[in-house]
């Protein structure tokens, strides 16, 4: 995921999530199992269960029409999605006492300008500044 503190992820280095898949296949018997909802990873029962496998395959099969995502940070920004470069701060208003109602307006307000799409595969796309560490997750 171009998420590296490093900066150091490309393209060019992709193992896709059907190369992925095709890996495991070659080992084991996957069954798909239902339920995936809005969760990223799509869940395998392997070699006909208990044992369970998900695959994420955020880069090269975005599942962004189907997220409801968000997070919180720890220094209070709110980030709609990983890929994000905006985020939106309810640190310093809470702080400086908003009330519940400015606070839940922010988060709404931050919600409303989630991107479609995280445009990982653009051309144009720019790994975000602040790494998953930084992030939360």
């Amino acid at each position: 995921m171009p998420l590296d503190a490093q900066h150091g992820w490309a393209r060019e280095r992709i193992v896709s999530g059907l190369e992925i898949l095709e890996l495991l296949c070659a080992e084991f018997t996957l069954t798909p199992l239902d339920g995936r909802g809005s969760a990223p990873a799509e869940l395998f029962a392997v070699d006909g269960g208990p044992e369970r496998v998900g695959v994420v395959r955020s880069v090269t099969a975005p599942f962004c029409g189907a997220c409801d995502r968000v997070r919180l940070t720890a220094d209070g920004q709110v980030r709609s999605c990983l890929f994000a470069h905006q985020e939106h701060d309810l640190r310093t208003p809470l702080r400086e006492g908003a009330s519940d109602a400015e606070l839940a307006a922010r988060w709404r307000a931050a919600m409303w300008g989630k991107h479609a799409g995280h445009g990982i595969g653009d051309l144009g796309f720019l790994q975000p500044d602040r790494p998953m560490s930084a992030i939360g997750g």
